[in-house]
């Protein structure tokens, strides 16, 4: 695992990898989408209906699966922290893949969310092995894969010969913090930006929904997910702040001093490029 500092990029089971891709490419995958209502996990079982896919996708809310069923796939009840119902889920589903995008953020609990990486998403990867699915795609971050839940994640999906870890940049668009209508936008509308690093690696949600999908092909290994322009904190906290109606200057602080350079190559080389390549066409407009 990568420390702070260093660019990763890891991919393994690369030699077969391109014929692999290109003959799963016109199969119709059976999958289930963990997180399927969230900020991201909405948009993407909309991306893999539309794709052709067949969908399962799981909330923890019951209310909450006709909106799964509204968008073309099938609602599942899921506590991902529960593994009789992770095993049940998959019983239910008979899965051809698993994509995890669940998060636990809507109070900004980052205890809950840790607790998804480092005990729901090993659970889930297991299950998946026994019931021998052949691909695992899970939500990782770029900034930070050795945090420790971040790595007990990172480390379950590698020991699935068919998992890919997407470590996505800081998420920014529609439903995010980030958006006109979001947490963090409206802090710096107050003139306060509170940042994860000096140095901030963004991805638009639009892109990580696209990568999503996309890496139902891609050979096993993590990737990182991140725009064409890292941007210092001195630099998009004011951004941010105009862009929110404040004026004179916002009040920037970062949890970290330093920032882990992040390099997308591994992606890039099989065809992924981000479709918003610079955080200041949309930071804060939703």
């Amino acid at each position: 695992m990568s420390g702070l500092g260093e660019a990763s990029n890891t991919v393994r089971d690369t030699g077969t990898a391109g014929a692999a891709g290109r003959a799963r490419e016109a199969a119709r995958e059976r999958v289930l989408l963990v997180g399927a209502t969230g900020v991201l996990g909405a948009p993407t079982l909309r991306a893999l209906v539309a794709a052709g896919h067949e969908v399962h996708g799981t909330s923890r809310s019951a209310a909450r699966l006709a909106e799964v069923e509204r968008a073309g796939g099938h609602g599942l009840v899921l506590d991902a922290l529960d593994p009789g119902a992770i095993e049940a889920a998959i019983e239910a589903s008979r899965p051809t893949a698993v994509v995890f995008l669940a998060t636990d953020l809507a109070g900004l609990d980052y205890g809950a969310n840790a607790r998804l990486r480092e005990i729901g998403a090993p659970a889930l990867v297991a299950a998946a092995r026994r019931a021998g699915v052949a691909r695992v795609v899970f939500e990782s971050i770029s900034w930070a894969p050795d945090d420790p839940p971040v790595a007990a994640l990172e480390r379950s999906v590698a020991g699935h010969p068919g998992g890919v870890v997407l470590r996505f940049g800081l998420l920014y668009g529609p439903g995010t913090w980030y958006a006109a209508d979001g947490a963090f936008t409206a802090l710096a509308a107050a003139g306060a930006v509170n940042a994860i690093a000096q140095v901030t690696n963004w991805l638009h949600v639009d892109d990580a929904v696209a990568a999503a999908v996309e890496a139902l092909d891609w050979p096993a290994g993590a990737y990182d997910l991140v725009d064409d322009e890292p941007a210092a904190l001195d630099d998009w906290a004011d951004v941010l702040a105009t862009r929110a109606g404040f004026t004179g200057g916002a009040v920037a602080t970062s949890a970290r001093g330093a920032a882990r350079v992040t390099d997308a190559s591994a992606a890039r080389a099989l065809g992924w490029r981000p479709r918003h390549p610079s955080w200041r066409d949309g930071l804060g407009l939703g």
